[in-house]
């Protein structure tokens, strides 16, 4: 069961097996070939449509990208959670030092508006980034393994 009591499964939908034209694996855009189903009763399908509805999205679009958005705010685990808030700490720290410095330079302020910018922008993309120094440490470590 997930959040709200709705399950979900996740059934493959074949790729084109079929297809003659090959590029470069890293040139390939990455298509969606993963289906996520749910149950809704009738009252939660109309709230759900009309959020969609607010955002000017189509319900899959809509659905895709708050799925998507939550599933990326929560840490897998709390270690992935302490990467995620040093590499915050780190974002803002170096940006407000370098702000600093610039504003000093030229004999100017730094406001807080422009502090509290980098803290949203620390906090936005902290998950992301713990992820991706895991994921590259991993590869890492597999990479020398092989040797």
């Amino acid at each position: 069961m997930r959040e709200g009591g709705f399950p979900m499964s996740i059934s493959q939908v074949p790729s084109n097996l079929n297809s003659t034209v090959s590029a470069p694996e890293h040139a390939r855009p990455s298509f969606r070939t993963k289906t996520v189903a749910t149950r809704l009763t009738p009252a939660e399908l109309a709230e759900v449509e009309s959020a969609a509805e607010k955002a000017a999205k189509p319900l899959s679009e809509w659905l895709r990208e708050t799925a998507l958005r939550t599933a990326r705010q929560q840490p897998a685990d709390p270690l992935e959670l302490l990467l995620a808030e040093m590499w915050a700490m780190r974002y803002v720290l170096l940006n407000h030092f370098h702000a600093g410095a610039l504003a000093a330079a030229e004999g100017k302020q730094i406001f807080p508006d422009s502090i509290l910018k980098v803290r949203d922008e620390a906090d936005a993309r902290k998950l992301q980034h713990a992820q991706k120094l895991i994921e590259d440490f991993v590869r890492f470590q597999e990479k020398n393994r092989s040797m």
